[in-house]
């Protein structure tokens, strides 16, 4: 006679705080903390201060990270679906939804309120507005309905200057409005170089990113065209005289290496290749380095100039 083997439930995994954190799409933010941080030295034409650096640092995080949080919470459908995204905590079940909104609303009234306070009414208002353009705009109304999303609600990845720049100044002026604008043209570049290598999974999810809907001759001519569009625009703060040769000569440089990447990857789809990561991933990995490094030459030449 065998005696039944006793039933033990396994206890069931806790969140920890590296849990949480992933919520945030640490990656993400780096990029956008940079062009906020990059443009308070812009704004300020050198050190714009310890407290306010810390300040802005912290708020931009959590405003960012709590957009992160809400996209998880409303995309864990499509995210359950997607190799790359389907173990995340929102999606495994590892983080209740609840849990996960609390902590998203805790962290953008944490931003909302430490910039209002401590740095500028302002800058709390343009960062709440990027988080509307995220959250609402993009993962809400735009991305399963039209592939014009990346370029629409990429602008909520164009705040983060704007808050830098008004956390120093108190207000903005038509050079922080060119820094928007060079990331508003820059986004699709770097995104569409991405959505080319992951356009099956976005077909499966039945999110209508340009190559699932246009196919990939089209999304490459846009992004040779939107290149174009980036390097002009980003030479332009040159005639309003904000930025001088420093600027210009690395712009001119770092957009020349844009444009022959985004002819590459154009040259090699419409001879009817199939895309290929050895030409699409260049391409989406310089994009990045591309945008640090033009946000870098900015900052480097208004506090040089500040100063001789």
């Amino acid at each position: 006679m065998t005696t039944p083997k006793t039933l033990i439930a396994e206890p069931q995994a806790r969140a920890t705080w590296r849990d949480y954190l992933s919520l945030t799409k640490p990656k993400v933010i780096s990029l956008l903390l940079w062009t906020t941080v990059t443009a308070m030295f812009m704004a300020a034409r050198g050190w714009p201060g310890g407290w306010l650096l810390l300040v802005v640092s912290v708020a931009g995080y959590a405003s960012a990270g709590s957009a992160g949080v809400f996209n998880m919470i409303i995309d864990r459908d499509i995210d359950l679906k997607m190799a790359r995204t389907a173990k995340r905590p929102t999606t495994s079940g590892l983080i209740s939804t609840r849990d996960a909104a609390a902590f998203g609303a805790a962290l953008q009234l944490l931003s909302f309120a430490m910039l209002w306070v401590w740095a500028t009414p302002l800058s709390a208002w343009m960062s709440l507005a990027g988080f509307l353009t995220y959250v609402v705009l993009y993962t809400q109304v735009l991305k399963r309905n039209t592939w014009h999303n990346i370029v629409l609600g990429g602008a909520a990845g164009c705040f983060p200057p704007l808050v830098g720049w008004a956390a120093v100044t108190g207000d903005l002026n038509l050079f922080a409005w060119f820094l928007f604008a060079i990331i508003f043209f820059w986004t699709p570049v770097h995104f569409w170089a991405l959505a080319l290598m992951i356009k099956d999974e976005y077909r499966e999810v039945g999110i209508p990113m340009l190559p699932v809907v246009h196919g990939d001759k089209l999304t490459v001519a846009q992004i040779g065209l939107y290149a174009i569009y980036t390097v002009v625009l980003s030479l332009m703060p040159v005639l309003l005289h904000e930025v001088g040769i420093i600027y210009f000569t690395s712009g001119a440089a770092l957009g020349a290496w844009l444009l022959v990447l985004s002819w590459r990857l154009y040259r090699h789809v419409m001879a009817g290749h199939a895309v290929e990561r050895r030409v699409a991933v260049p391409l989406y990995l310089y994009s990045m380095l591309y945008l640090a490094l033009l946000f870098v030459a900015a900052t480097v030449d208004r506090v040089v100039f500040a100063h001789l």
